[in-house]
C-alpha cells in the first residue's frame, strides 16, 4: 500500500476505467479536489511492481470513498483489499458509480447496505425544445454580479443535499475555473423585483457515441419561496435549448431516486434512466 502516489497518477487510473466502463469512478468533487492538491482524509492506494498505480480509494473531507481499480487488474481480489483498507482508515459510506454487479457483491461480502440511490437519466434530442414562457420571468447568461445571489438560492434549494447544498464562494469559484465552464451556459431567471428566482447550470464537456458535444443538466436550482410558478421546468427547457444550439444531441443528469417531483419534470421532457450510482454503508 501507499499514500504517496502523485494525484495525477491517480486521475490517469480514474480515466482509464471512465474509458473502460463508460462512466467516471469518481464526483467531480474529488476530482476538483486532486486536481488542487487537497489533503484526503483517507487515502489508499496500490502500486503493481514498477510502479504502475493498479487501485486507489480516496475521500475528502467527510464525504464518502470513492473506488477504483485499474481494468487490467480486476477480478484478483484487490477491490476487496482496497475496500478492507479503507474501512480501516476509517470509512464508512462508499459510492459504487454505475453500481455494477460486482460492487454490488463486493459490498454484500463486506456486509455493507445501499442507503442511497443517485440516478443517471439520459435524453437523446431529435428537436430543438420549445421556448418555455414564465410570466414576469427573465433568462440570462450569468453575470458576475449575480454570484452571492446564486449561491443562496443554492443553499436554500439543496439545504437537504449533502454535496450540492454546501456549495460556498469557494467552491463556487473552483467549479466556475473549470475548463468547461461558460457564462452563458449558466442560466440564471431573474423576476419582476430584480431579484434571481433560478438558474439553470447546464455543462458541456466530452463527446457522446456519434462523437457530438455531450451536455449535463449540471445544477437546476429554484428559490423555494417560488416554486410553484413552473420555474424549475421552464428552466431546464431554457438550459436545453442553449445546450441544442451548441451541437448537443445527448445530455445526462443526475438526480435522487427518490426526489419524485423532479423525476416527474425529468421524465415528461423525454429523460429515461441510463445508469445508477448507489451509495453502500457499513
Amino acid at each position: 500500500m501507499s499514500g504517496d502516489t502523485d494525484d495525477q497518477s491517480v486521475l490517469a487510473l480514474a480515466q482509464r476505467a471512465e474509458e473502460f466502463d463508460g462512466f467516471a469512478p469518481f464526483n467531480e468533487a474529488t476530482v476538483l479536489s486532486l486536481q488542487a492538491g487537497d489533503e484526503p482524509a483517507i487515502n489508499v492506494r496500490l502500486e503493481a511492481p514498477g510502479g504502475i498505480l493498479t487501485a486507489a480509494a480516496v475521500a475528502f473531507g467527510d464525504s464518502p470513498v470513492e473506488l477504483v481499480v485499474d481494468p487490467k487488474f480486476r477480478r484478483g481480489g484487490l477491490g476487496r483489499t482496497m475496500l478492507d483498507s479503507a474501512l480501516a482508515e476509517g470509512g464508512t459510506q462508499f459510492w459504487a458509480h454505475g453500481n455494477l454487479p460486482a460492487a454490488q457483491g463486493l459490498a454484500r461480502a463486506a456486509d455493507l447496505q445501499a442507503v442511497r440511490s443517485l440516478l443517471v437519466l439520459r435524453l437523446e434530442m431529435t428537436v430543438k425544445p420549445l421556448e418555455p414562457d414564465v410570466s414576469g420571468i427573465t433568462m440570462r447568461g450569468f453575470s458576475d454580479v449575480d454570484a452571492a445571489s446564486l449561491i443562496d438560492v443554492n443553499a436554500r434549494a439543496f439545504a437537504s443535499h449533502p454535496e450540492q447544498g454546501a456549495m460556498d464562494d469557494a467552491d463556487f469559484a473552483r467549479r466556475r475555473a473549470s475548463q468547461w465552464f461558460d457564462p452563458e451556459g449558466l442560466i440564471v431567471a431573474i423576476d419582476e423585483n430584480g431579484k434571481l428566482a433560478g438558474f439553470h447550470w447546464t455543462k458541456i464537456d466530452g463527446t457522446d457515441d456519434d462523437g457530438l458535444p455531450l451536455g449535463e443538466v449540471y445544477v437546476v436550482g429554484v428559490d423555494p419561496d417560488l416554486q410553484s410558478r413552473g420555474l424549475g421546468r421552464a428552466l431546464t427547457a431554457e438550459g436545453l435549448r442553449y445546450m441544442w444550439d451548441q451541437g448537443v444531441r445527448t445530455v445526462d443528469l443526475y438526480v435522487e431516486s427518490d426526489n419524485l417531483a423532479a423525476l416527474a419534470v425529468y421524465r415528461s421532457q423525454g429523460f429515461v434512466t441510463h445508469t445508477q450510482d448507489t451509495l453502500y454503508q457499513r
